[in-house]
């Protein structure tokens, strides 16, 4: 992923409009009165209460911080061009999940793991699985929008309540995605940082081992506790109604084969998914028998079967391309919000204060930390989560004589990671659509996301595992011990 403008940073804002950390929380203040106003008293869809908060950050920002109209528009413009490649792939994963259902991959999927897998292994089994095809592919969100969707419909099927599903395809999903060297957003927090890639990814790997191994103990105590929660005949029901309704054969492995082959071979999760698609309509008219032109209306419109089975017609209905535009439609206004806030110089200075506030490396990693997930909340893209505090806290870490490694890991550990966590952001709405279910629901069971940043601050607050340029012993720079550093 490479970003096409350098964000501002706090000294790059000329003194009259540079917002002071008061200034810069106002619009953060509306939009949190306007989300919480809408989303949580009145109940409803986040547009309009992001249309809300677009409308006063634009006014505050023209007629308070002095930009012109046309800044603005460049700023939502820049916003949106970051996240393009996340808009372009919520459009096409909603077209790969109808392909794959009408041509039985997904089915076929659900059929066998039924066949194999029991309650008792089935969580610890997702989360494993789901580490090591992210790391092979290098992509979260293609892992939880192909196997993750075909993991919920077999949790389903076992009785594992679909949020403990979601949260154990997300904790593995991730983990493979922070150590894969594929993966963009790892070279993204290498490049903005100025960090070797395998500098930056042994720097991970300490605390993703822990988080990880964590987190599965805790799907294996899940797992243990939900085994024997269903009936035995009722899995051959499902069984039964995926029988009746779609040939299920190996041949239906083949989109699924292809995009993870295209992906494990360097190719853009973008092209890998496309042909997905294309490999999901052959597979659709070839062994499902169904029409040409039909199986292109199932990419479009998406699909409702009728296996006879309620479970299985809910967890095989999808909503195709024209099923995306609600979901992608959230990702533009965020992106527009976040946008605004970039371009008038809030989100830097909240990020230069951030680093203003910390006076030991156990304070700079813990308020790395939160500022990387204040980014994700308020720009709404874990791109902008990564590059503005990896951008603005640099000369802070020289100060500290520390390794640029130690940022490039924070930023990722506590950027990528925590995505998933926002409803209204890109990471939480592609989650949540594609893996049907509601972040709320999934966020207590995404054990990792959680722990990835808490390990991050217990590795500062102990020093195990900080990098220094010189002396391991140092804390502090030397002329650091009387006053607070600068992020200057």
């Amino acid at each position: 992923m490479a970003l096409d403008f350098t964000p501002k940073t706090y000294d790059e804002i000329s003194e009259d409009k540079r917002p002071s950390l008061g200034e810069a929380l106002i619009p953060i203040a509306g939009m949190i009165l306007f989300l919480s106003l809408g989303m949580i008293w009145l109940e409803m869809d986040p547009q309009m209460p992001l249309l809300w908060g677009i409308a006063f950050a634009g006014l505050f920002g023209r007629y308070y911080f002095g930009y012109a109209w046309s800044d603005l528009y460049d700023g939502i413009g820049r916003s949106i061009l970051t996240g393009l490649q996340a808009i372009l792939i919520l459009f096409v994963i909603y077209m790969v999940i109808s392909a794959w259902i009408d041509s039985g991959t997904i089915p076929t999927l659900m059929y066998y793991g039924l066949e194999f897998l029991s309650p008792g292994i089935f969580l610890p089994f997702t989360v494993v699985l789901s580490a090591i095809v992210a790391f092979a592919i290098g992509s979260s969100w293609t892992t939880a929008g192909t196997l993750g969707v075909a993991m919920i419909g077999v949790g389903s099927g076992l009785g594992i309540p679909e949020a403990m599903t979601a949260g154990a395809v997300l904790s593995g999903a991730y983990t493979g995605d922070k150590n894969s060297p594929l993966s963009d957003t790892t070279n993204l927090a290498a490049a903005v940082t100025n960090t070797e890639l395998m500098d930056h990814i042994r720097a991970m790997r300490p605390g993703t081992a822990i988080s990880f191994a964590i987190s599965l103990l805790l799907f294996v105590v899940l797992g243990l506790s939900a085994s024997g929660t269903i009936p035995v005949d009722r899995i051959a029901e499902i069984q039964g109604g995926l029988e009746s309704s779609y040939a299920i054969s190996p041949l239906t492995f083949i989109p699924l084969v292809i995009t993870f082959a295209l992906a494990f071979y360097g190719f853009p999760a973008l092209p890998s998914l496309g042909a997905g698609i294309f490999a999901g309509v052959a597979v659709s008219t070839t062994v499902q028998g169904v029409g040409f032109a039909a199986a292109w209306e199932t990419v479009h419109f998406g699909t409702s079967p009728e296996t006879g089975v309620d479970l299985t017609d809910e967890l095989l209905a999808s909503g195709g391309l024209e099923g995306s535009v609600w979901v992608v439609s959230i990702v533009v206004a965020a992106l527009a919000l976040g946008g605004i806030l970039q371009e008038t110089g809030v989100l830097a200075a909240i990020a230069y204060h951030i680093g203003r506030a910390v006076s030991s490396v156990a304070g700079l990693t813990a308020g790395t930390a939160a500022g990387t997930i204040a980014m994700n909340f308020l720009a709404a893209e874990q791109y902008m989560a990564i590059v503005v505090p990896g951008m603005t806290l640099q000369n802070l870490y020289d100060e500290y004589d520390l390794e640029s490694r130690n940022l490039s890991r924070a930023v990722e550990a506590s950027g990528t990671t925590t995505s998933a966590f926002v409803p209204w952001g890109s990471g939480g709405v592609f989650m949540a659509s594609a893996l049907g279910v509601p972040v709320i629901e999934y966020a207590p069971y995404y054990f990792f996301g959680i722990l990835s940043p808490l390990v991050l601050i217990a590795m500062g607050a102990t020093g195990w595992g900080i990098f220094y340029k010189d002396s391991p012993e140092r804390e502090s720079p030397p002329e650091a011990d009387a006053s607070t550093p600068s992020a200057e």
